[in-house]
């Protein structure tokens, strides 16, 4: 969203020389309630009021997860709240996934839930006990005048928060819109378990959450669950929910559902379908004003974080506020603390929120493979923890994916065309700018052959160029001369011969637009001061305006003559002895250049619609595939989004790859970005793996996953819930040569899918630390 120009600061009340603080809450929800309560606790003097435009007993929504963790820092900051609410909640293990019909366990979870009304009525009766005002049925005033007579403003007005809207110059705030509709209802009943259903109808999927949040009580006899019912916003229509009350469309979803509901009915509470929306803002304080809970960011419902965010950022405030010596610090402090958290759980949530955006193309999965994805979707939970929790969960599930009983998922081999790789890791491809003229040495052959040594199935080159125009800078390596291709030859010819069971793949690429840099640690991107050649590109667009060179836009000379540079090439990677070649067509650079919207501009049969912008890059991969051997594997990879806005959709990314798979790319490698410079990632743990997911379950084609994937647990995780076949490690490998043998021996594997060379067989189990692993000798009865 645009955000409006910020209100001018609001002056604050007079210094105040020792007194105690005043202090404002604008809503009454849990984290405003508990901020206010721990404030006042931490010291009565303080003038404390919370305003709620709502009744004392008015709340939407049923019940509340929290975490065992934080009802751990709730124990500690106030037992007295812990304890009540301690004695009021519902706590389970389990979770059921119900997939066509047949209900699958998970457990060892450990969820603890409430009623949303129980919570807020415990944190009324302790903010009274602690003498805190409380409003209710007012509206606050604005916040801004609230900071004329108060010390603190703490603006816990929700996810529509009217504050962050009113100073959103100085809060930036970004509200992204998804593409589910959800409504929350209750059942009159309680679940045993955390539990999910699909429903597959003649609309489309939709699917149910649900959970326990109240045992039998004299109001409720058979306690109490809520039930969220969610699905996509074209489906959410083709079912007709758009033209249903609360009740009809509480007594529709009953019917959605029989495993869970069993013929129960569900009622709402002002219950409407909307669409979730994630709420960012760069910066939470204005003065002395300070967001708090949803008004501050959102999470996706699907990992239960919503009152948990809100309840640990009201812990984090008034610790600041206690430890530091003012309120500017402390405002501070509590930003520095908190948003790192908030980004990793937002990152998590995203990740769960498109999962069941993509639900229809997880139905198809075996009921085992479906419960694991589910349970890992948000990358928290992964295949390491979950076998912790549940090892027989886990087992069943490598049982139905053919997983040999001692055999984690990533030392599975797979097959391409002629070519059977031990296990599903790669090295990805890393640009070392080691070259000279083109021409790989002693520094390749080192660092290849050391990576194929090291255990993973199959090793890429860096990005190598077809002609010197196409190189990224002059230490790239280059495979148009006999010079070029012997020495590549001798590495393919040490990696076959030292480690048999290694592939070794050539990435084959032209840089374009991105040509004629300095060395990456000279300086990313900048143009070489001297000895410049001079660049091609789709469009006559450079990559930095005003730093970049203009590049020459191809004219159909130009496309045939680097046609037959990549044929060229090919044919030398053939002769030379690579196992696999890959068509680099992401990063921006040239091939990538012509997918793009941002960076293909022409008005002729290359360029315009999706169809035509793929035009070239499909030629030059007919081309290459025409004279790569037919028995090896060729791969493509691109880049899924631009991270930019008008750029490269998840929808233009399906049809690319789609495109790519019908001219018979044997896998996807799906990257990202890396297009204009403007780009805006959202980096994380794993953050590019649910465009290769999106890809390889929607269209069924093999995928290669990248980016920030770091973990042996990550590679199981991600290959046993089917949402990668191979994934590629980069500085993983920089940092170990050995990772993935390292990875066998950490999870006492010594099977085939990571054979030790030879003279290494010594080193296959880690050496003791020091005498801090020995055992500790009996000094006491």
């Amino acid at each position: 969203m645009n955000a409006a120009p910020a209100a001018a600061p609001a002056p604050g009340p007079p210094a105040r020389a020792g007194r105690p603080l005043r202090v404002a809450v604008i809503g009454g929800g849990p984290g405003g309630l508990y901020a206010a309560l721990l404030l006042k606790r931490l010291d009565p003097a303080r003038e404390v009021t919370v305003h709620e435009r709502n009744a004392p007993d008015d709340t939407f929504g049923f019940g509340v997860v929290l975490s065992d963790e934080t009802l751990g820092g709730i124990e500690n900051a106030d037992p007295e709240v812990y304890a009540t609410l301690n004695s009021r909640m519902v706590r389970w293990d389990d979770i059921d996934v119900v997939h066509r019909g047949r209900t699958l366990t998970s457990t060892g979870h450990g969820f603890a839930a409430l009623s949303r009304r129980t919570l807020l009525a415990v944190l009324h009766a302790r903010c009274r006990e602690l003498g805190v005002t409380l409003s209710f049925r007012t509206p606050a005033p604005p916040a801004a005048e609230l900071a004329r007579t108060h010390d603190l403003v703490i603006a816990a007005d929700g996810a529509g928060s009217a504050t962050r809207t009113a100073h959103a110059g100085v809060f930036r705030p970004s509200v992204a819109t998804h593409r589910c509709r959800y409504i929350w209802l209750a059942a009159d009943f309680a679940l045993d378990a955390f539990r999910f259903e699909i429903a597959e109808t003649g609309h489309g999927v939709l699917q149910l959450h649900a959970y326990p949040y109240a045992g039998p009580s004299p109001d409720s006899p058979h306690g109490a669950s809520t039930v969220i019912v969610e699905a996509r916003e074209e489906v959410w229509h083709a079912a007709g929910f758009d033209g249903m009350d609360e009740r009809a469309s509480a007594e529709q979803c009953a019917k959605l559902f029989p495993d869970t509901l069993g013929g129960h009915t569900l009622r709402g509470n002002n219950s409407q379908w909307t669409a979730f929306r994630t709420v960012v803002n760069e910066r939470w304080s204005h003065g002395n004003i300070v967001l708090l809970g949803d008004a501050a960011h959102t999470a996706h419902f699907s990992i239960g974080s919503g009152t948990k965010l809100a309840v640990e950022d009201a812990l984090a405030l008034a610790a600041c506020v206690r430890e530091q010596p003012g309120l500017p610090e402390a405002l501070a402090a509590y930003e520095a603390e908190r948003q790192p958290v908030v980004r990793s759980t937002q990152r998590a949530a995203l990740a769960s929120l498109t999962w069941f955006e993509e639900l229809d193309g997880y139905a198809e999965q075996p009921p085992h493979r479906f419960a694991f994805n589910l349970l890992t979707r948000s990358r928290r939970v992964t295949h390491d923890n979950l076998r912790l929790r549940d090892p027989a969960f886990v087992t069943a599930t490598e049982r139905e994916a053919g997983t040999p009983e001692g055999t984690p998922p990533m030392f599975t081999p797979l097959r391409l065309r002629e070519l059977t790789l031990r296990n599903r890791v790669v090295v990805s491809p890393m640009d070392m700018y080691k070259s000279r003229d083109g021409v790989p040495g002693d520094f390749h052959l080192v660092h290849l052959g050391a990576r194929a040594l090291g255990g993973a199935a199959l090793t890429m080159t860096e990005m190598v160029c077809v002609s010197p125009r196409g190189r990224i800078t002059p230490g790239c390596a280059g495979l148009w001369t006999d010079e070029q291709e012997d020495a590549w030859r001798r590495v393919a010819a040490f990696v076959h011969e030292q480690s048999p069971t290694a592939a070794l793949g050539l990435q084959l690429g032209h840089s374009g637009r991105k040509g004629s840099t300095k060395l990456m640690w000279e300086g990313i991107d900048d143009p070489l001061p001297e000895g410049n050649w001079p660049l091609l590109a789709p469009s006559p667009l450079p990559y930095r305006p005003g730093v970049s060179q203009t590049p020459q836009e191809l004219d159909r000379a130009g496309l045939d003559a680097v046609r037959e540079e990549f044929t060229a090439s090919a044919r030398r990677a053939a002769r030379a002895g690579f196992d696999l070649l890959e068509l680099h067509c992401a990063h921006g650079y040239l091939l990538s250049g012509f997918l793009s919207p941002l960076t293909n501009t022409r008005t002729d049969a290359y360029g315009g619609s999706l169809e035509a912008r793929l035009r070239y890059p499909l030629e030059v991969f007919d081309a290459v595939r025409e004279v790569w051997p037919r028995e090896r594997p060729m791969t493509v990879r691109i880049s899924a989004t631009d991270w930019a806005e008008g750029g490269t959709t998840g929808e233009d990314a399906l049809r690319i790859a789609a495109a790519f798979a019908e001219h018979g790319a044997d896998a996807l490698d799906v990257s990202t970005g890396q297009v204009v410079p403007h780009e805006r990632p959202d980096f994380g743990r794993s953050y590019q793996t649910p465009y290769a997911d999106r890809i390889r379950n929607t269209l069924g084609v093999p995928v290669i996953a990248v980016g920030a994937i770091s973990s042996w647990d990550d590679v199981n995780s991600l290959v046993l819930a089917g949402r990668a076949d191979l994934c590629a490690l980069a500085r993983p490998h920089l940092y170990d040569p050995h990772w993935t043998l390292h990875a066998a021996a950490e999870q006492g594997y010594a099977g085939p899918g990571a054979p030790w060379p030879q003279p290494y067989q010594a080193g296959s189990r880690k050496p003791p630390a020091g005498r801090t692993e020995a055992p500790k000798p009996r000094l006491a009865l």
